[in-house]
């Protein structure tokens, strides 16, 4: 897919007191981009747009360069033992993002550049016996997608292949991964990505990387010797929904081919959920979704974030996983169900 330029990039002052700040300014000064130096770090003010729509399509057109200052990272389970950012938001548009409730009515996208600030939190979260600790970059928003802009990935796989005891995980729904194939990674960086049926991809995820695109990409790691897996991500039950994850596993197994297929394959299986609030967002962004978001044909599960969500029945869910976790063991002997949720 065409790489993600954005319309505006904002600055903020600290910003270009890093090296990667300045990277980035400079490769910006050859682009038809909107360049803002900031005052402060309220991008929404630069942001035009009247009504929701507008604000969201404006917002994800926009990059805030920015600064990390957390110095304690939150628990991310099951996927990785602890989370951190290197941005947060992305260029794709996808209606159900869990994202939708956190980043405000302009959830502009922000890269940070103080890696070397990161990098010091991360080694200091990692734990002092003979456990591994492993690190999830893409809770918050989808590295990958701007990696032609930043290189942060690179920088951080490399920082990754000289920790002992540190792991890195990355998700994600593009295939900008051309430039980190001859990288020293030591195997401690396994990158998964998030596949879905036409049904979804077409339907729900805007502005992502095709399913052949992402599943080339994944390839392309694989043979570069990186641990590799899938997120199966948002479970969704329609009309002909098994014969479609039946078609999608069938596309996985025959794009990876043989050898890839009996290597260890790591897949995790999130069913698709919603809370109240975000479905009014999503209605006010997408007024069109065709999301299935009845709260009648849900049952309600307590999140750790101190929300209700709307998740599947127990017995609907249950049937969910046993007929995922047949179709990957049917085709991936050394398959590693990591979690269903």
């Amino acid at each position: 897919m065409k790489f993600f330029m954005p319309s505006r990039v904002i600055f903020t002052p600290s910003s270009l007191d890093y090296p990667l700040g300045r990277e980035i300014y400079n490769f910006f000064q050859n682009e038809p981009v909107e360049i803002i130096k900031a005052t402060s770090r309220n991008a929404a003010r630069y942001i035009p747009g009247t009504t929701p729509a507008e604000k969201y399509a404006n917002s994800k057109r926009t990059i805030l360069i920015t600064t990390n200052t957390n110095k304690k990272l939150d628990i991310c389970r099951p996927s990785a033992d602890y989370q951190f950012s290197l941005v947060s938001n992305c260029p794709g548009n996808c209606e159900y993002c869990y994202l939708q409730t956190t980043q405000g009515t302009k959830p502009y996208i922000k890269v940070f550049v103080n890696l070397e600030d990161i990098f010091d939190v991360i080694k200091q979260h990692i734990k002092q016996d003979e456990t591994i600790t492993t690190f999830e970059a893409a809770s918050l928003g989808d590295p990958l997608s701007l990696e032609h802009i930043t290189g942060s990935i690179a920088k951080t796989i490399e920082f990754f292949s000289g920790l002992e005891k540190g792991r890195l995980r990355v998700v994600t729904k593009f295939n900008n991964v051309d430039s980190l194939l001859n990288l020293k990674h030591n195997k401690h960086t396994r990158f998964r990505i998030s596949i879905n049926t036409n049904y979804v991809l077409n339907n729900f995820e805007h502005n992502t990387g095709s399913m052949d695109e992402r599943i080339e990409a994944l390839v392309k790691l694989a043979n570069a010797d990186y641990p590799i897996g899938f997120l199966v991500a948002p479970l969704m039950v329609y009309n002909n929904w098994k014969k479609e994850y039946y078609e999608l596993f069938e596309i996985i197994k025959n794009h990876l081919g043989s050898d890839l297929c009996q290597k260890e394959i790591t897949f995790e299986l999130i069913q698709h959920r919603f809370t109240a609030v975000a479905k009014d967002l999503i209605l006010q962004r997408f007024p069109k979704t065709q999301l299935d978001m009845e709260e009648e044909n849900r049952s309600l599960k307590w999140g750790r974030f101190g929300r209700f969500k709307y998740v599947y029945p127990k017995e609907q869910a249950e049937e969910i996983k046993e007929y995922l976790s047949s179709l990957i063991q049917e085709r991936f002997p050394k398959a590693d169900i990591k979690y269903f949720t």
